[in-house]
């Protein structure tokens, strides 16, 4: 109940006023004296919905999965499907439609593109490109950016005088845990080496979600994060600094394939929307530390988020 009550706080401010205007719950339409609902997606066809690794991935993947029924739609959720090179190829062969995925992961990753952006909207215009090219479609941008980054300990950034990336140069031999893929992406070790000149490292790969209860074990010394990370509420760990932005811009796009798109009609890229715009970063933070933390099942923590702010 706690919890809920927590949910009801930051959807009320997610919401902002209640407009009827702004209302995306199903219609209804009236013939003669009978009024009944309008569902955009009955009769539609089944649209499969993948999810990467991690908490957060599965947050997002029941809050549209539920908003998306909740209007008719019929939607088959394929759960912690991998790494976005896995989800990647699971759309451009059909097996899923459609995915939630970071942009500039996004243009990293799958577009093949490693330049430095100056802004949120420049990044995604990119992506937005290359998906248009390769029958992709990327959605409008979440509010949150869930970035990643590197932490440690508050003992361990003391001793070493450590509050950006570029002071891990004075540690030699640091240990690093992090997300195997970290090892040979852009925005991972190669992004250190280029940036700041890190090369001296002891790297730990790790399954996501691991990583905290390595550094509290004294396993290793510093952890790849994702700065939506619910462990990260209360101060227990101190995120460095990017002054040199190796980890770019993070915000949420919805990648869906273009003729799936199609095929569902306008009501569906608007159901989607709605849920992506009342997610800021407080409210991912506390629906992440519900699942990660506080054990809650990630349907029951969507379905809490959604009702409070009026998408079921």
């Amino acid at each position: 109940m706690a919890f809920v009550a927590l949910l009801l706080a930051v959807g009320v401010a997610a919401c902002g006023d209640d407009d009827d205007s702004g209302s995306t719950s199903a219609s209804t339409t009236s013939t003669g004296s009978e009024t009944t609902a309008a569902t955009p997606g009955e009769g539609k066809p089944a649209v499969t919905l993948g999810t990467k690794n991690f908490t957060e991935q599965f947050v997002l993947g029941e809050l549209y999965k539920q908003a998306l029924e909740a209007r008719g739609y019929t939607v088959n959720l394929k759960e912690n499907i991998g790494s976005t090179e896995i989800a990647d190829r699971a759309l451009r062969s059909d097996q899923i439609d459609m995915y939630p995925e970071y942009i500039g992961i996004f243009n990293n990753v799958v577009a093949g593109d490693t330049k430095t952006y100056p802004d949120v909207e420049a990044s995604f215009a990119a992506g937005k490109a290359y998906a248009e090219r390769n029958g992709f479609t990327l959605l409008p941008l979440t509010p949150f950016s869930d970035t990643d980054g590197l932490a440690v300990l508050p003992d361990y950034a003391r001793e070493h005088g450590l509050s950006s990336l570029a002071d891990l140069t004075r540690v030699p031999g640091f240990r690093l845990g992090a997300a195997p893929e970290f090892r040979r992406r852009a925005t991972g070790l190669p992004g250190l080496e280029r940036a700041y000149g890190i090369t001296d490292v002891e790297f730990s790969p790790l399954t996501i979600g691991l990583q905290y209860q390595a550094i509290d074990n004294g396993k290793i010394d510093v952890a790849q994060i994702f700065t939506t990370d619910g462990q990260l509420e209360g101060g227990r760990y101190v995120v460095l600094r990017d002054p040199k932005n190796i980890f770019g811009f993070q915000n949420v796009t919805p990648v869906v394939s273009t003729r799936v798109l199609d095929e569902q009609g306008p009501e569906f890229e608007t159901t989607v929307d709605a849920v992506s715009q009342l997610l800021t970063t407080e409210a991912m933070q506390r629906m992440n530390a519900a699942v990660a933390i506080d054990r809650q099942q990630p349907e029951e923590v969507a379905k809490a988020f959604l009702s409070a702010n009026g998408q079921l």
